[in-house]
């Protein structure tokens, strides 16, 4: 699927640049009211800096992951999925 996530690298603390199997490109931002619940361990630059890409997810050691359609469609439009 052209939402599959094929590169996901850690420009800055909370900040993505991530890579879609179409080629679209773009950011992916956590404010910090975003990280509550599960995604609460991503507080830690160090857990965040271990983000990879596997069958097309972006995910975290912990099973942290994010939807990659709903990512694929706010980069689409804006060029950065702001998860706030």
């Amino acid at each position: 699927m052209d939402y599959d996530v094929v590169e996901v690298k850690p420009v800055e603390h909370l900040r993505l640049k991530v890579t879609f199997r179409d080629g679209l490109a773009g950011e992916v931002i956590f404010m910090a009211s975003h990280l509550h619940g599960v995604f609460e361990a991503l507080r830690n630059p160090t857990v965040f800096a271990n983000v990879n890409c596997t069958h097309g997810f972006v995910e975290w050691p912990g099973e942290i992951d994010l939807a990659p359609d709903a990512m694929y469609e706010e980069v689409k439009k804006n060029g950065v999925w702001e998860l706030a």
